[in-house]
């Protein structure tokens, strides 16, 4: 099957138009139709539904146009992998963490010290699902990742029991907090025996805050019903969802202690905080030089941390 096949069939499904989605793929209508009927012909069913207009898929259609996605999301990620690790010479260290952690904790703890090192980095800031983090670390895709750690985070499991190292860098806090409203304090705020549902800006089930979100959740129970108004995978997103007052939802305090300073959002209720860890793990077997030099970097700041004893919740 020819990769071309899948990007010509998901522009279809975009045009729902034969002779669009041609001009879309810089191809001509006769020539893009064929290569259409050749992929139906490789799949051995029908694809698209020619009798109606706009063209609409088959149920065999629907199933297939979310597998090609995934096909080509696939290959694409291959390629990005296979393109970095070429790229990087054997001194990059070449670093994955969410957007969140990349502009808080990496962008102030760990960009200074490889800068003081003359160490070179390589960062992938990504959208991954959890467990992709742990996958990229152990088929050496990346030298480290930056994580949040907490008691809940299952997907981090695998790392600790084939014994990749593992630093504690800095504290954070899980905070549940909401757009202010005029006059100060949350405009979303629990009340017993209210029949309203909280409406929530929650984590995709991809995210790695959305089991510490259940976690709190689970353990304190609230006096409101919680109704769901958004998912989403990026901690940036839900603050955003957030300030424009669609609901209330869960934080981490460094991406949003600047907004609560500001008095644009305030919390709702401490008792449904939760302490966070901030960790870099790393292969043990990974003999990069500048990675030795940067981790011992990291272990000296740790144990400095240790000596400044900061409040809970500050960062470094």
């Amino acid at each position: 099957m020819d990769i071309i096949w899948l990007r010509d069939f998901e522009a279809l499904v975009a045009c729902k138009n034969f002779s669009r989605a041609a001009e879309e793929r810089n191809v001509s209508q006769p020539a893009f139709s064929r290569r259409i009927r050749a992929l139906e012909n490789e799949i051995g069913v029908r694809l698209i539904n020619r009798e109606t207009l706009p063209l609409a898929l088959t149920p065999a259609g629907e199933v297939f146009l979310s597998q090609a996605r995934i096909m080509l999301r696939t290959y694409e990620e291959t390629i990005e992998r296979c393109q970095t690790i070429d790229a990087a010479s054997e001194n990059v260290i070449r670093f994955a963490t969410s957007q969140s952690l990349y502009m808080t904790h990496y962008k102030n703890l760990i960009a200074p010290l490889a800068s003081k090192g003359g160490v070179e980095t390589d960062l992938n800031s990504t959208s991954w699902a959890a467990d992709q983090f742990v996958s990229a670390l152990q088929q050496s895709y990346c030298d480290v990742i930056l994580t949040y750690w907490h008691p809940s985070m299952q997907f981090l499991g695998p790392l600790e029991v084939a014994n990749f190292e593992h630093l504690t860098l800095s504290a954070d806090r899980f905070v549940p907090v909401s757009r202010t409203r005029p006059g100060g304090g949350p405009e979303f705020q629990f009340k017993t025996g209210s029949k309203d549902a909280m409406p929530l800006l929650s984590y995709g089930a991809v995210s790695a805050l959305r089991a510490v979100q259940d976690f709190v959740l689970e353990q304190a129970i609230t006096p409101q019903k919680m109704l769901i108004v958004n998912q989403n995978a990026l901690a940036n997103s839900v603050k955003a969802m957030i300030l424009e007052g669609f609901g209330m939802g869960w934080l981490p305090l460094s991406l949003c202690k600047t907004e609560l300073a500001e008095g644009r959002l305030a919390i709702v209720e401490e008792r449904l905080a939760t302490d966070l860890e901030v960790r870099v793990y790393r292969d043990p077997k990974n003999n990069k030089g500048t990675l030795h030099e940067l981790w011992a970097q990291l272990l000296q700041e740790q144990r400095s941390r240790l000596h400044r004893r900061p409040r809970r919740g500050a960062t470094l």
